[in-house]
């Protein structure tokens, strides 16, 4: 699992790689050299959903005691940053997702009909046919958009209510409808109520927004940078304590950072049993309440001060300056890890799958950092 984010390979890449490389086998702990596929690939993935984010949670936890035990990571000050790990999805506009629901809605109703002993009428020629004409458009208007939005949703209501006629119709029968696809038509009904909140009020915005039907916690995080003014996926408050990368916090919504300091100071606390010495954010961190803290924690912190800029040289000036170059080294870790080590795109689509990859991924980068210093 490590040496997947190790190298970036697929799981079947990766099985194939291994089974050439001695010293891959070594670092799984084969005792010979094996020459045959050591596991299926779909092992790996039967794996990740069994294991869970609790067990790579308690993985890191063991890495680092060891690490930190040896004195390869030493308890220095923290720098904190927070980013978006973007999800492997389509970019969302509400027609393909409306379209995406109907053809999963499409599919069960006439997989299920058949077991039921039902055929219903679901239009799915005619509505792919417009949504193909539509999709097709070179460009696309305001008034185009919006009449293949209500066609959408009126295909997606009839099918919803053949669905639940289906699912009624096999219970009645006594027959066992999966969990699974009682969850997704919850979801689907969830994203159409949402949409038709939306194409009624014509509004663009709605609380808790899904945007992609088979990763339905997944929110739009607006971040105003150039290039990528939303991004879509979790959030990550991190740390870095002397070149190592730890994630501290971690949710699929547009949380402010600096209302999470207490929880790098947690985990500070957690993996070395002390508060740090230092304290190193952007200028979002400086809050009242943060320095507050600080200031009864007794933690040096590089907040520019408050109010206007005073007269005479601030007294601790030099060092904020040296502090804040010093941040520069988290930027750079992060970048480090969504070009090497796949953080750009979240792959997991299992339960927590999005911490599970984010978490094993730093974990992989962290193991590389130590094996330079030994």
């Amino acid at each position: 699992l490590l040496l997947k984010h190790m190298t970036g390979l697929s799981d079947e890449g990766l099985v194939e790689e291994v089974s050439e490389n001695p010293y891959m086998q070594a670092f799984c702990g084969f005792v010979e050299f094996v020459t045959d596929e050591a596991l299926d690939p779909s092992t790996l993935s039967k794996l990740r959903e069994k294991l869970g984010l609790e067990f790579f949670k308690q993985l890191e936890r063991k890495t680092y005691k060891v690490l930190i035990e040896r004195k390869i990571i030493r308890a220095k000050g923290m720098l904190v940053d927070a980013t978006v790990f973007p999800e492997e999805i389509r970019y969302p506009n509400d027609v393909g997702l409306l379209n995406t629901v109907r053809e999963w809605l499409v599919r069960t109703i006439k997989r299920m009909g058949r077991v039921v002993g039902k055929k219903p009428r679901t239009y799915s020629r005619r509505a792919r046919q417009e949504y193909l004409r539509f999709s097709k458009r070179k460009n696309k208007t305001k008034k185009a958009i919006a009449k293949a939005k209500k066609a959408m949703l009126q295909y997606v209501r009839r099918n919803l209510k053949q669905m639940k006629e289906i699912v009624r119709s096999a219970r009645r029968k006594g027959l066992e409808v999966k969990g699974r696809i009682i969850t997704r038509l919850r979801v689907a009904e969830r994203i159409f109520s949402q949409q038709w909140e939306m194409y009624r009020r014509k509004v663009n915005r709605i609380a808790e927004r899904i945007v992609s039907f088979h990763r339905p916690y997944v929110r739009p995080i607006k971040r105003g940078k150039q290039g990528k003014e939303v991004e879509f996926g979790g959030k990550g408050a991190l740390s870095q304590v002397d070149g190592f990368l730890f994630l501290d916090y971690f949710a699929h919504e547009a949380y402010a950072e600096q209302n999470v300091t207490a929880c790098h100071l947690e985990a500070y606390v957690e993996r070395f049993g002390k508060l740090p010495p230092s304290f190193t954010g952007d200028q979002k961190y400086g809050t009242r309440e943060n320095r507050e803290l600080m200031g009864e924690l007794e933690i040096r912190e590089s907040f520019k001060p408050l109010g206007r800029k005073a007269k005479e040289v601030w007294k601790n000036d030099r060092w904020f300056r040296n502090k804040q170059k010093e941040r520069n080294r988290i930027e750079g870790s992060l970048g480090h890890g969504k070009e090497h080590y796949a953080l750009d795109r979240v792959r997991y689509s299992v339960k927590d799958g999005s911490e599970i990859w984010v978490r094993a991924g730093i974990l992989a980068m962290n193991l590389r950092t130590a094996a330079k210093r030994v």
